[in-house]
């Protein structure tokens, strides 16, 4: 079987995959070469974008397994698989084939039979996106300091707060939203919530980032929602949380593997392209360091992000491996992407250049679904 360029050579055919998994890999490479012009050229902005690409990811049925009938439960593996060919090729649309996976997990693994028949459906078309609302303006990482509030109501609850930095937050249809009803102190007073994204008394705003992204601030002021919004059980929103986090980990190191390993061959193909000192950048020591150094951090972020999605696969406790694949995935690709700007010299800084995009794109994946300083302590809790 030939594998596709995006893939580490030989990771696919270790015993840690399966046939079915090269088989996606082949597939999402076709249809991801099938984009490169249109994708090349967008033409539009980043919300645009995100619409377009969620709408085509959704046609196209990488989100099917989403969909409660769907009898395919899509293992980590295979979203790993997608995420690296997706951030390979397109940032954002690894970024709404991300978050769409990310709500949706929320539902599948939490939700009641209702919820799951409600929202799935919408999810795994395409036709509906979904958000994760956990940060606030003084809760990051620290979930248990998430002061917005869910108070108890009649027959419901009433939101009031607020939620920033959340992807898809501004076009999204229903959103995990995890608050305060007050049933303990810290993370045990916390509920996750469904929320429809239109709903009254929920107001977004779009954030700038350094990459063009669907990013919005949430602001909800006496939003309410009925007794069936609540995802899983009450007080046990940090629960959700965590699991849900845990496994996206593991995704996100493979799309810096992704973003990573294109910077890598770009930076291959400009130092045997260009010509420096009576010979081509190849041929200079400290080029051929820099680019052996690459190849090694790809190769280990892939058999690292490998065993962690083939342990949770396997039911086995995956919680250190995830931290680790992401912890060394995101800050090799950081150190890769710098790296190939370096080799290029002067035009990897150009505006809208491909090494330049790089270098905006992979910096968020050091933070989002657990910053580097956070993973470290958990590692260091598991040991």
């Amino acid at each position: 079987m030939t594998l596709p360029t995006t893939f580490e050579p030989g990771i696919l055919e270790l015993p840690l995959f399966d046939d079915a998994h090269r088989i996606l890999a082949q597939r999402i490479e076709r249809w991801c070469a099938d984009r490169h012009d249109a994708w090349a050229h967008p033409g539009a902005g980043p919300v645009e974008r995100c619409h377009t690409l969620l709408a085509d990811l959704g046609r196209s049925g990488w989100l099917s397994h989403l969909h409660p009938e769907c009898r395919d439960d899509s293992d980590l593996r295979s979203v790993c698989v997608r995420r690296q060919a997706l951030s390979f090729h397109e940032d954002l649309a690894d970024f709404v084939y991300s978050i769409q996976e990310l709500s949706a997990a929320a539902i599948i693994r939490h939700g009641t039979v209702d919820q799951r028949r409600r929202h799935l459906p919408g999810l795994a078309a395409g036709t509906s996106a979904g958000a994760v609302a956990l940060s606030e303006p003084g809760a990051g990482s620290d979930l248990g300091a998430i002061a917005l509030v869910a108070a108890e109501d009649g027959d419901g609850f009433v939101l009031n707060g607020s939620k920033t930095w959340i992807a898809q937050g501004d076009i999204a249809d229903v959103c995990v939203v995890l608050a305060r009803t007050g049933d303990g102190p810290g993370p045990l007073g916390l509920t996750a919530f469904l929320v429809d994204g239109h709903a009254p008394g929920l107001r977004t705003a779009p954030i700038r980032a350094i990459a063009p992204r669907s990013w919005a601030a949430l602001t909800f002021t006496d939003c309410r929602v009925g007794r069936d919004a609540i995802l899983g059980e009450r007080g046990r929103g940090y629960v959700v949380a965590l699991d849900v986090l845990e496994r996206a980990r593991v995704t996100v190191a493979a799309a810096a593997i992704g973003f990573a390993r294109r910077a890598y061959r770009y930076a291959l193909e400009r130092a045997r392209g260009r010509r420096a000192y009576s010979g081509r950048l190849v041929d200079l020591q400290l080029v051929k360091s820099a680019l052996s150094a690459m190849d090694v951090k790809v190769a280990a972020a892939s058999l690292l992000t490998a065993r962690a999605a083939w342990s949770a696969d396997h039911g086995g406790e995956f919680g250190r491996f995830a931290a680790v694949a992401k912890l060394y995935a995101t800050e090799a690709a950081g150190e890769i992407v710098d790296a190939a700007v370096q080799i290029f010299g002067a035009a990897g800084l150009v505006e809208d250049s491909p090494t330049e995009r790089l270098y905006r794109q992979v910096r968020s994946l050091r933070i989002y679904e657990g910053p580097s300083e956070v993973l470290e302590m958990v590692i260091a809790d598991a040991l």
